[in-house]
């Protein structure tokens, strides 16, 4: 009986590695750029036939940029955000001609980046949308080993120079916060998201700035994880150790597990303790009572970002900046005044 062997297929990153440059430079040696050094060339040229590196009919492409093709990359689809920028985008794609590609990636993992890189020397994709709302110098790598594609960038931090789009996080919390203060509330705790998540961030420090605008101290804040568990726990939390008359929770799922601890206590929303949002899930309008949040347009996310895209590829060496995108407050049954 012959045992059937299995053969690793050479891959542009393993003749990268080899020849100690980036895919790039391979591409721009099997597609004849002439920016490449001589030396250099003939190094890669080396490692292509040590290796016997078969470069496919997409990676060969690669610089032709006519594959109306495009590719989505981003970080867990497991949250409501990331998942709607996904569908909104592949939806303006396909209406503008373009086909998508995508690769889900955690960016603490080198193994996901170089699977994302990979899938993109293999395909003839004409741009790229990278979806990365969290910190992680994973993205900053992949950036630059695709620095020869067009690139946008959505859901990155406020005030970056690069070319983006993005909700404006910061201006959604403030508003929303300002709206409990009008109400006359004083005493406002929060239940953040993750603080690692360039949105959750930027809505914290929106709350924190509505308070210091209107004279107020934050009377406590709490670090939760998007999930309806996680906000009921930290709302448990709160509720041990402060008193307060409104509570500003980081998305809507943490909103739901925060009113169901309040529920569980006694405590009557918004009667007796004020409840907002943020992102305007569907499910929100049927809350109990329904929830006040801020209502990302997530369509408008997605067009926008292809805009961009497509103005790159058309455009080369046009590069562009940020595009901010404007939330809105939507006022619904779970805020009202305090009680005298």
């Amino acid at each position: 009986m012959i045992e059937k062997s299995v053969v690793k297929r050479v891959t542009m990153l393993d003749v990268a590695k080899q020849a100690g440059v980036s895919y790039q430079t391979v591409s721009r040696v099997i597609n004849h750029h002439p920016s490449v050094a001589p030396d250099t060339r003939e190094r890669v040229l080396q490692v292509i036939q040590a290796l016997n590196y078969r470069p496919n009919k997409a990676a060969r492409s690669l610089a032709a940029r006519q594959s109306r093709t495009i590719a989505v990359i981003t970080y867990t689809m497991a949250y409501y955000g990331p998942t709607q920028m996904v569908v909104n985008i592949e939806r303006n794609a396909r209406e503008a001609g373009y086909d998508v590609i995508f690769s889900n990636i955690e960016p603490m993992s080198g193994d996901g980046i170089d699977a994302a890189i990979e899938r993109l020397t293999q395909w003839a994709v004409d741009g790229v949308l990278l979806i990365a709302p969290v910190a992680s110098n994973r993205y900053a790598h992949l950036v630059e080993e695709v620095s020869d594609i067009p690139l946008i960038q959505i859901d990155i931090a406020p005030g970056a120079t690069v070319p983006s789009v993005i909700v404006d996080q910061h201006y959604g919390s403030r508003i929303i916060t300002e709206h409990l203060i009008s109400l006359g509330h004083r005493q406002i705790c929060e239940i953040s998201g993750p603080l690692y998540w360039f949105g959750a961030l930027a809505r914290h420090q929106g709350w924190l700035q509505a308070l210091k605008d209107a004279g107020l101290a934050p009377t406590a804040s709490i670090e939760g994880d998007w999930t309806a568990e996680g906000g009921y726990a930290a709302a448990l939390a709160l509720m041990d150790k402060h008193r307060f008359t409104a509570l500003v929770v980081g998305n809507d799922q943490m909103a739901l597990g925060a009113i169901s601890a309040l529920h569980e206590r006694g405590i009557r929303v918004p009667e007796d303790v004020s409840v907002v949002g943020f992102d305007d899930i569907p499910e929100s309008a049927y809350f109990l009572p329904p929830l006040t949040t801020i209502r990302q347009d997530f369509s408008e996310l997605g067009r926008k970002g292809l805009d961009c895209l497509v103005a790159l590829i058309q455009r080369a060496g046009d590069r562009g900046g940020q595009h901010v995108i404007t939330p809105e407050l939507v006022v619904r049954g779970s805020t009202a005044p305090p009680k005298p």
